[in-house]
């Protein structure tokens, strides 16, 4: 199974709660951040909710 490299490029400053909770159990804690994941379907579904915050990389 692949990987993929998630990095939190924005501020969740302003994100609602859920979206929050969504970036903390990503595993991401401050901007810049990364940590790399496996490429699942729970992994995918959490990245397509904060896309929008987040840069995704295939590894």
């Amino acid at each position: 199974m692949a990987n993929v490299k998630v990095t939190l490029s924005k501020s969740v400053i302003g994100a609602s709660p859920n979206q929050r909770k969504v970036v903390e159990a990503l595993g991401l804690k401050k901007m810049h951040h990364s940590v790399v994941l496996p490429e699942s379907a729970q992994t995918m579904g959490a990245i397509k909710k904060v896309e929008h915050l987040v840069t995704v990389e295939k590894l």
